[in-house]
């Protein structure tokens, strides 16, 4: 087998592609490609000894992304990482800048134990589910760093509000809505690899952000209308209608 040292030569050989672009995706070749990059990186020199981390994925009601779940942390409890290009994570996340070389990939979003990836229609999940869990168990268990120790603080800040964390309560209905939130929502979403945080309250509505899994799903809507708007409804006086964040 040739030598491959350039990870443009690997793509141009599992997708059949010159120069750079390519018309359709090869399945077989897409697997290959992904078990020849895990190869790689098992053999590169000063892999770092760590207590073994298995990953499994799960569905979530967005059809574009699924969940990868590992046995350890990521990032600490409240940190929130959301890229959705490319250029985004380099110098800060190097497991997002990992992800991100599978040119299906168009958004990764990490928070506590799990990485939700979202990809492109070119290509169907049951293709590509179990490599790129393997993908990712095994870039977790050889090199492991989830966010670069010189990321620049400005850098993580500008992730952490992609992802969005609630804003500042000024009232006591606004206590009370993000108390809602973080009790009988927050669970349930990031069960489903998504993230939901308060954004304002004005004028009887109530607005949210959707991250994640959440960003585009198409059932998100119906959750925000029968479910979280209907809580809020009842238990906050006041609240008229909940709506999402436009991105």
């Amino acid at each position: 087998m040739y030598e491959l040292t350039h990870k443009a030569q690997i793509y141009d050989i599992a997708f059949g592609r010159l120069g750079s672009g390519y018309s359709s995706y090869k399945p077989s070749a897409l697997s290959l490609l992904l078990r020849y990059a895990r190869s790689m990186r098992n053999t590169m020199e000063g892999t770092i000894k760590r207590p073994p981390v298995s990953v499994y994925s799960e569905t979530t009601p967005n059809p574009a992304s699924m969940r990868f779940v590992s046995s350890r942390l990521l990032v600490h409890d409240g940190r929130l990482l959301e890229f959705r290009t490319p250029q985004e994570p380099v110098g800060i996340s190097p497991l997002a800048e990992h992800v991100f070389n599978l040119p299906f990939v168009t958004a990764v979003f990490i928070s506590s134990n799990f990485v939700t990836v979202t990809k492109n229609n070119s290509i169907d999940w049951d293709l590509v589910q179990l490599e790129l869990r393997e993908y990712i168990q095994d870039f977790l268990n050889n090199d492991g760093r989830v966010v670069y120790e010189d990321a620049p603080a400005q850098a993580l800040v500008q992730a952490n509000e992609r992802a969005s964390s609630h804003a500042d309560a000024t009232n006591a209905d606004d206590e009370k809505i993000i108390g809602i939130l973080e009790e009988y929502i927050r669970p349930a979403v990031e069960g489903d690899g998504g993230h939901i945080a308060f954004k304002s309250f004005a004028d009887g509505i109530v607005t949210v952000s959707l991250r994640g899994s959440c960003s585009g799903c198409p059932s998100s809507m119906v959750t925000l209308k029968q479910g979280i708007e209907n809580l809020l409804m009842h238990e906050v006086p006041g609240v008229r209608e909940v709506v999402a964040e436009e991105l």
